[in-house]
């Protein structure tokens, strides 16, 4: 059976929640714009330096590299009031590192400075202020995997009669090459990168590609192509080869989509799931079809004949969803065996990024496409019969096997409550979707699928709002008896929710913590602490035996210089929380 209308208007539905931002992860590396001169004279030439702060394992490249590197050179883009020029400067030799893949290269890593030289103009007016903006272009990476980067810097720097040295910065620039330093060649920066000619890079490509139809993030997919190849193989020749074509573009187009979106945003391949949104959006796609290719609920069928197809235009609107499907979830499985051909990748301009991922698109393609177009091999297929309910059964399996997998994805991207709420969320979605097959098949009464198809939307709309992804805070910071202690000795209230995962009631009092509460907490300078009893914790049994309790929840306000701390009831309103919160001396007093 093609793929259900319903899940791919749920698809249609969420996308524009996912795709106009990614959630960035941590920067891998920071820039800062400093000056040789405090002060800057007009027509007087002096030095700039971008100032590159890398986390421990990336690095970016130098100056120039090797033609066909799997790297891209960094560069300095500067955007100058008019009449201001630059002049090159030398860069500090790069040094051997260990690059995506395994491969040695050379670049820079921890801190770099790269220095420019700025010359003014004669006509600039002591006492005015000036403003020097450029953007740092570069490819970062650690041994695992690359993204391109965009580092907007800005400098304001004031004009006088004569210049000033700028102390701080003295040092930085001591330490960098003088401008007779001969500037690294591209074979002495990256003599340890081997060569890569593009035809070497499409081949390994291609194959990585080929590869990607049998891991564990695209595999659950083959099930809906299998069993439409095996209904199709009684179509005509043409109806199976558009059926190929369709998918193929479904493939290619994702891919295309992917890498615009990689180069405009410049995030990491796969960093769509890095987006709670976009991983909540597959989590719900692979729920819906884990269960309608179990049984629990039919699109496009009738009493008459459940499960037979859509119209054609549907089931080509079927093969195009599975191919754009396959890209999308492949992408997590990708790096290890196409980590070298995704640097080469994405290092390229955009014309040849699409030129190449093409042909990786090409090779996850390969084998339905191989298939369509040679009827022989059709031949080779089963004939349909009753075994093809039992393999789609089965094959939901994997689904759900896919969909609890990404739903552990996103569980490291939204806070504890969160992840409680995108499971229960889940099991609602699943109550809606019964309902749906239960009272909204075309054998019930018209009163019944009525009532049946609200209760359906009703359910479906709770399930969402339910457990629609909130992502992690900074409210809640981890409780210990030094920790809170220390907060203490630095004059500062504290309030601890002793609370466990397997406590009801300590879940129920969550619900109090809103935006106004958190705001309250702030204006009054108190800390949040969580303390976890999730799992037993002697520190915990013993503080809690201090206030006299043994179980949980506790909820306590601590404030420093008074004898007792503050026990709140067990079951929290915000009212409560906010009289608690009025007890607490201002910070100003």
């Amino acid at each position: 059976m093609p793929l259900p209308r319903l899940s791919l208007t749920l698809l249609l539905a969420l996308l524009p929640l996912t795709t106009p931002v990614f959630a960035q992860p941590a920067k891998p590396v920071t820039g800062t714009l400093i000056s040789e001169k405090s002060t800057i004279a007009p027509g007087e030439p002096f030095r700039v330096a971008v100032r590159l702060d890398h986390q421990p394992g990336w690095h970016v490249y130098g100056k120039t590299i090797e033609p066909g590197a799997a790297a891209k050179p960094t560069r300095l883009l500067w955007k100058l009031p008019e009449g201001w020029t630059t002049e090159d400067l030398p860069w500090p030799a790069t040094h051997e590192l260990i690059t995506t893949g395994g491969g040695k290269s050379a670049g820079y890593e921890g801190v770099v400075h790269l220095p420019t030289k700025i010359i003014p103009p004669a006509s600039l007016n002591p006492g005015e202020k000036v403003t020097l903006e450029m953007t740092v272009d570069a490819l970062v990476c650690d041994p695992k995997s690359c993204m391109p980067v965009k580092i907007p810097l800005t400098l304001e720097l004031s004009v006088d009669t004569t210049s000033l040295l700028n102390a701080d910065a003295s040092q930085a620039f001591a330490d960098l090459p003088s401008a007779e330093y001969p500037p690294p060649s591209a074979a002495d920066a990256n003599a340890a990168t081997p060569q890569k000619s593009l035809g070497v890079m499409l081949l390994f490509g291609f194959l990585g590609g080929l590869i990607l139809n049998i891991m564990p993030c695209v595999f659950p997919v083959l099930g809906i192509k299998i069993t439409s190849i095996v209904n199709q193989s009684g179509d005509d020749k043409r109806r199976v080869l558009l059926h190929g074509l369709t998918y193929t573009f479904g493939v290619l187009f994702s891919f295309w989509v992917l890498v615009a979106l990689l180069q405009t945003f410049e995030v990491s391949w796969g960093g769509q799931f890095q987006s709670p949104m976009f991983t909540f959006a597959i989590v719900l796609l692979f729920t819906v079809f884990g269960l309608n290719m179990a049984g629990l609920f039919e699109v496009g069928s009738s009493a008459v004949g459940v499960g037979s197809d859509l119209t054609r235009q549907s089931g080509l609107r079927g093969s195009f969803f599975s191919g754009l499907l396959a890209t999308l979830v492949s992408t997590p499985c990708s790096a290890p065996f196409l980590a070298p051909a995704l640097v080469y990748g994405l290092a390229l301009d955009v014309l040849p990024s699409m030129l190449f991922f093409t042909v990786i698109g090409l090779g996850l393609a390969a084998p339905f496409l191989i298939l369509s177009m040679s009827p022989g091999l059709m031949k080779l297929l089963p004939r349909p019969g009753a075994w093809m309910e039992s393999f789609k059964q089965a094959m939901a399996f994997l689904m759900l096997g896919a969909a609890a997998y990404f739903a552990w994805s996103l569980q490291g991207l939204i806070s504890d409550t969160a992840q409680r709420d995108l499971l229960i969320g889940l099991v609602v979605i699943a109550f809606a979707l019964w309902i749906y097959g239960r009272w909204c098949v075309i054998s019930k009464p018209t009163k019944t699928r009525l009532r049946g198809a609200f209760a359906a939307v009703f359910f479906l709309a709770l399930g969402l709002w339910w457990g629609w992804p909130h992502p992690k805070d900074t409210f809640w910071k981890e409780w210990s008896p030094e920790i809170a202690q220390s907060y203490l000795d630095e004059g500062k209230t504290v309030y601890i929710d002793y609370t466990a995962r397997w406590c009801t009631t300590c879940q129920f009092n969550k619900r109090v913590y809103n935006d106004d509460i958190k705001k309250q907490f702030e204006a009054q300078g108190i800390v949040a602490l969580k303390a976890d009893w999730t799992d037993y914790d002697e520190r915990i049994t013993a503080a809690l035996a201090k206030l006299d309790r043994a179980a949980v929840p506790v909820n306590v306000l601590v404030i420093p210089g008074k004898d007792d701390p503050i026990i709140l009831p067990e079951i929290l309103t915000e009212d409560i929380v906010k009289n608690a919160i009025q007890q607490v001396p201002s910070p100003a007093s």
